[in-house]
C-alpha cells in the first residue's frame, strides 16, 4: 500500500528507471514487510533547474543523480521507517551506482479513510484488505 513518488532529474533510462523502480520495492518489502503485489510507484522527471536539492547544513554533495522519494503509507514504526532508510540507501548504491548523499526520503502518513484502490470503495474499511 505504500505509495513512492520518485522525482529524479530527467536522462536515466527506461532500464535504469525500472532498475531503480525494482530495488526500492524490495527494500520496500523487508522494511514495511508488505505484500509483494503491494506496489504503487510514480516517477516524475525534471529538467535540473526544476530541482533544488540542498543538504540542510549536513554537508552533503548533492549530484544529478540525485533520487527524492515520497511515500505515502499508514502509520510505521520509526524502527520500520529507519530500516527503510537505510535499505534504500544500501541497496541503491549497491545495485543502482547511488550515492547514498544523492538520496532524500520523506514519509507522509495517513489512516486506512484515506485509501482507496479502486471501485469506489476504501477497501481498509470494508474489510477487503
Amino acid at each position: 500500500m505504500p505509495l513512492l513518488r520518485f522525482d529524479v532529474i530527467e536522462g536515466r533510462s527506461d532500464e535504469e528507471l525500472k532498475l531503480l523502480l525494482d530495488t526500492a520495492h524490495e527494500a520496500m518489502l523487508e522494511a514495511f514487510d508488505v505484500p509483494e503485489r503491494d506496489r504503487y510507484q510514480i516517477v516524475h522527471t525534471h529538467k535540473a533547474n526544476e530541482m533544488i536539492i540542498e543538504d540542510t547544513g549536513l554537508g552533503l554533495t548533492r549530484s544529478n543523480q540525485v533520487v527524492v522519494i515520497s511515500v505515502t503509507s499508514k502509520t510505521r514504526t520509526e524502527e520500520k521507517k529507519q530500516a527503510l532508510y537505510r535499505l534504500l540507501a544500501e541497496r541503491l548504491e549497491a545495485v543502482c551506482g547511488l550515492s547514498p548523499a544523492d538520496l532524500m526520503v520523506s514519509i507522509v502518513e495517513n489512516d486506512a479513510a484515506d485509501w482507496s484502490f479502486g471501485l469506489g470503495k476504501a477497501q481498509f474499511l470494508t474489510g477487503d484488505l
